[in-house]
């Protein structure tokens, strides 16, 4: 490591030690202890409500951002320095939301200097909290098949439709949506990515029950909500463009699921605070597990430096998606199988995760698609 880098590690360290509330160091992962921020959201502790506004202040919640959009302005070997100082305490990430992990990265790469200027700095500061109109009740896997409409009405568009899976709908500030501008292009064409206002007129949303019995899904609805022109990201009818390259990003985010879900502690720290690391053949799966866990996170690392250098992941996001994916599903059910029939009651906080992670196969795009990106994109098989 050169001197620079060394001098940073010991600036980030001595931060984290004056400035990480003790009550953040617990290295808890999970809907109970993630930040989300946005309008209406209430702090769990005073400690993460100071943590998020001390990291804020210094760009920390999205470090690689410009400074001027709310950044901290590092590069990669900072970030990593950042990361792992920050797991050295068992430090909780101070902010977590759509707009950090999806938007952010779009509107950098299409955003207008005056659209980065205006949405970019309070998702940084955690103020404004954003959910995704992808997906609709005919338009799933096959996201180009979108319905909901948009009609020019001069200075706005005339949004009409309805979108579905919407994560945390009800709890969101704003959108960004797929939404159709010109219905006689080819379906792939026509279609903008708008940023609509959850408390536009018109707009409505509608949980969806889930096995679990909670519901971080909701329908979405859209009547007659007008759209300023000025809301949309890149060029009209390209909103294609846009949403694929938030896809690598969103498969990316789904990808580390796998190594995020236990926090800092490694798998077999978990299994063996429940004393169920007798079996053998468990200890062994469990090993393989940790060691694949390892192999993934470099594997990771070096696409990440790779998108830091300009070529971006591209199609090999749907591989480290699909195999996060299965990374994150085998977890579960080795936690699962260590707990055996203890877990399997709706009391217990493993089963909800255990439950969760087969969404991971679905959301992003499924592991089927996934697959078919890998076979005919990457190792070029024949359709």
């Amino acid at each position: 490591m050169n001197d620079d880098l060394a001098q940073f590690r010991a600036e980030i360290r001595a931060w984290l030690e004056q400035n990480c509330p003790q009550e953040m160091r617990d290295g808890a992962v999970g809907e109970d202890s993630t930040c989300w921020g946005g309008k209406n959201w209430n702090f769990t502790s005073d400690a993460q409500k100071t943590w998020l506004e001390r990291c804020a202040a210094k760009g920390y919640t999205v470090p690689t951002w410009p400074v001027e959009y709310g950044g901290a302005g590092m590069n990669r070997d900072q970030e990593k320095i950042w990361l792992e100082e920050l797991a050295t305490i068992n430090g909780r990430l101070p902010l977590q939301s759509f707009g950090i992990w999806m938007l952010g990265p779009a509107l950098l790469h299409f955003g207008t200097h005056e659209q980065k200027l205006h949405y970019l700095p309070p998702i940084a500061r955690g103020e404004i909290r954003w959910c995704q109109g992808y997906s609709e009740p005919g338009a799933g896997s096959d996201l180009a098949s979108v319905q909901t409409k948009g009609e020019d009405k001069g200075d706005h568009w005339l949004v009409n439709g309805q979108k579905i899976w919407t994560s945390y709908a009800d709890k969101a500030d704003w959108i960004f949506a797929l939404i159709r501008t010109d219905r006689e292009a080819k379906k792939h064409l026509g279609i903008s990515f708008l940023l609509i206002d959850m408390t536009s007129p018109g707009v409505s949303t509608k949980p969806i029950r889930l096995i679990s019995g909670k519901s971080p899904f909701c329908e979405t609805f859209f009547d007659n909500v007008e759209v300023p022109k000025h809301q949309i990201v890149g060029t009209e009818n390209r909103g294609w463009d846009v949403a694929k390259y938030l896809l690598t990003h969103e498969r990316e985010m789904i990808s580390g699921s796998g190594l995020l879900a236990g926090g800092s502690r490694s798998l077999g720290a978990i299994l063996a605070e429940s004393g169920n690391l007798d079996e053998p053949v468990l200890r062994s799966d469990v090993m393989r597990h940790e060691i694949d866990g390892l192999a993934f996170g470099l594997t990771l690392e070096r696409y990440k430096d790779q998108a830091e250098a300009g070529t971006g992941t591209g199609d090999a996001s749907a591989m480290l998606k699909y195999y996060g994916t299965e990374l994150n599903k085998r977890r579960q059910e080795l936690i699962m199988a260590g707990a055996g029939s203890d877990a399997l009651t709706w009391d217990d906080e493993r089963a909800p995760h255990w439950l969760r992670s087969k969404a991971n196969s679905i959301e992003g795009g499924t592991s089927e698609v996934m697959l078919s990106i890998i076979s005919r994109r990457i190792l070029g098989l024949p359709g």
